[in-house]
């Protein structure tokens, strides 16, 4: 579950120092650093899954979707993400692996997405064709 810094800190009132605890649990892997402000509870989630939640607003596209749909041969390590109205790429990297977030034009950005569902997670990709026509677009 994805949850955020203040939302633990409420749970860990009862305690002298929640934020000393929060390190703790940190360190003994109970939440996982997705970005500043942002952390994931297990481990095993779906890594394409948590994009969206860690730059937006977003949704999987370019290299990574189009090896998702077996349209290029190549297995792709970088999460690649679409954004839009953000002006400049962003790349995160955590404990499940790297992100890219690219812009992409804002009238173009809300066409032909898919809504899955996998685990307790939803996220977003763009459909085979949108996937390949960003990748266009960004070359």
């Amino acid at each position: 579950m994805i949850i955020d810094t203040a939302s633990i800190l409420a749970s860990l009132s009862s305690y002298n120092n929640p934020k000393a605890r929060l390190a703790l649990l940190v360190k003994k892997g109970e939440y996982t650093r997705l970005k500043r402000g942002i952390y994931e509870t297990d481990i095993h989630a779906p890594a394409h899954a948590l994009a969206g939640a860690i730059y937006g607003p977003s949704y999987i596209s370019f290299e990574w979707a189009l090896s998702y749909y077996s349209l290029i041969p190549e297995r792709v390590h970088t999460y690649t993400s679409a954004s839009f109205l953000k002006s400049k790429t962003k790349m995160y990297h955590n404990a499940f692996g790297f992100y890219t977030y690219r812009d992409v034009p804002k009238t173009a950005y809300p066409h032909s997405l898919l809504l899955q569902k996998e685990m307790d997670y939803t996220w977003i990709i763009a459909s085979p064709e949108k996937a390949l026509l960003d990748t266009l677009y960004t070359k």
